[in-house]
Formats: structure tokens, C-alpha cells, sequence
């Protein structure tokens, strides 16, 4: 079976082979990947995809409701919590971005209805053969809305590869087997 050339180990094949560029429709699930990408700056994927769990945990399930109401007291504890990367700015911009992720929803009606507007509700391919970007145009038009809205660590490259994990781009390399995949 031809996939990607960039998933390495099987923590990061089994990601690409079951999420990695499925349509994302969910808001919860579009707010982790906000928070875990946000995350990921600096950093590798693989770090992130090491510590998910201990995200998914510290972060409440990544219920933005939750996360909004995080106190000075609950922003020191996740300091304190090697499972996931203890970095204050991150931090706080998850509590951030979880009120901004909350307004967002109540003046679309979701999350969802507001990113999906970028690509016109169906996800977008970079044509074959075409190196894949670190950023777009869509990219940088999606970021400049969220940083205006007041989201953090939401930068053009950031959001780019948000768009990929979330279906919103379809960046499959033309030999992968998920490149011509039909997505619910």
C-alpha cells in the first residue's frame, strides 16, 4: 500500500492512514486540532501525536466551554503537567481560543459553517505534482480573520496545516491510496 512520504513510525502512519486529510466537520473535534496544532509550533507533529492523549485528558476532553473557565490555578497545574508541552503562551492560548472558538459558533451557527465557508463546503486539491506549501493564500486570509477575531498561535503556516489534518485541503500525494478517497 503507497502512502505519504512523511509518516515515519506508526504512531504517525496510523494517524495519516485514518485521519490525516478526512473532512472534519465536528467542532469539538476542529477545536482539537486548533489547540493541538497551535501546539505543534516549533515543534514536530510527532511530539504532539506522542502526547495527544495526555491532551485529551489535561484539556478536558477538549470542551471549549470547559477550557474557557480555566482559572490562573488551572493554567499553573497544566505548567506543572509533563504529559503535555509546558509552554505558558500555548496555554494560555488554548483558554483564548476556546472564547473566540465560542463566539465564532454562536455568530455562524458552528465552528464548521465558518471554516467550511473558505472552500465552499468541499474540500480543495493541489493539483499533482505541485510541491506541497507551508502556506496559501487561503491560509493566510483564514489566519488574518481568526488573529482579528483575537485567536492565538493561529499564524498563516499553522493554519495551513490545520486545513490538511482536517480535510479541508486534500494534500495526499498522488500515489497515496487516500488521495482518491470518497469522504463522508
Amino acid at each position: 500500500m503507497k502512502r505519504c512520504g512523511w509518516p515515519a513510525n506508526p504512531p504517525a502512519i496510523r494517524y495519516h492512514d485514518r485521519e490525516w486529510g478526512v473532512p472534519v466537520r465536528q467542532d469539538r473535534k476542529l477545536f482539537e486540532f486548533l489547540i493541538l496544532e497551535g501546539a505543534q509550533a516549533g515543534l514536530s507533529w510527532d511530539t504532539i501525536l506522542a502526547k495527544r492523549e495526555n491532551y485529551r485528558k489535561a484539556f478536558d476532553g477538549f470542551d471549549p466551554k470547559k477550557i474557557s473557565r480555566y482559572t490562573a490555578k488551572k493554567k499553573q497545574s497544566l505548567m506543572k503537567n509533563a504529559g503535555i508541552v509546558r509552554n505558558r503562551l500555548k496555554i494560555e492560548s488554548a483558554v483564548v481560543n476556546a472564547k473566540c472558538f465560542l463566539t465564532l459558533q454562536k455568530e455562524y451557527g458552528s465552528f464548521s459553517a465558518y471554516l467550511w465557508e473558505y472552500v465552499d463546503g468541499r474540500p480543495i486539491r493541489i493539483r499533482s505534482g505541485v510541491k506541497v506549501p507551508a502556506r496559501t493564500g487561503l491560509s493566510d486570509a483564514l489566519s488574518k480573520d481568526l488573529k482579528r477575531r483575537g485567536f492565538k498561535f493561529v499564524g498563516s503556516t499553522i493554519m495551513y496545516a490545520f486545513m490538511q489534518a482536517t480535510g479541508l485541503v486534500n494534500d495526499h500525494s498522488a500515489q497515496c491510496f487516500r488521495s482518491r478517497m470518497r469522504f463522508k
